[in-house]
């Protein structure tokens, strides 16, 4: 256990640095999708039902690790914009299944190139070797979810 009297340095914090990192990367997505007028979060969203196709609102929740109840207003504003379909699933009315529309799937596919340069981009700032070993090492990041009071 860490000494009680050591002040606390907010830039030591594990979770601020993680976080201010995420920030920065995703302004620099953002940028980079602009002009498609999507931002990374939903683009990433139309990348995965580009990839299935379909899925429920949870399964993309978990997919994309956003809280189910954010995902369900994401997907609510590309429906409201006619990139996505909302129907219930045909085994269990409470279950929402989304797809994308034909328009979505432009959206998409005009998106992606800018989507590769915003991936070029992190790549010639930070390096190849980095960018591998940023992914592999994050992947490989470990929390209880605080489930535990204290680590011994």
């Amino acid at each position: 256990m860490p000494p009680e009297n050591q002040p606390i340095g907010v830039d030591q914090c594990n979770c601020f640095a993680v976080r201010k990192a995420a920030r920065q990367i995703s302004r620099l997505y953002d940028a980079c999708l602009q002009p498609s007028g999507l931002r990374i979060t939903q683009f990433l969203i139309l990348a995965t039902l580009n990839e299935q196709r379909s899925a429920s609102v949870n399964a993309l929740a978990e997919r994309l690790d956003i809280e189910r109840t954010a995902m369900g207003k994401m997907i609510g504003f590309l429906e409201r914009d006619g990139f996505v379909t909302m129907r219930p699933s045909p085994t269990d009315g409470r279950i929402r299944i989304v797809e994308l529309t034909p328009e979505g799937a432009g959206l998409f596919e005009r998106a992606a190139p800018l989507w590769r340069e915003a991936q070029h981009q992190f790549s010639v700032l930070n390096g190849p070797k980095n960018v591998a070993v940023l992914r592999r090492s994050l992947a490989q990041m470990k929390v209880d979810n605080g489930t535990a009071s204290s680590l011994e």
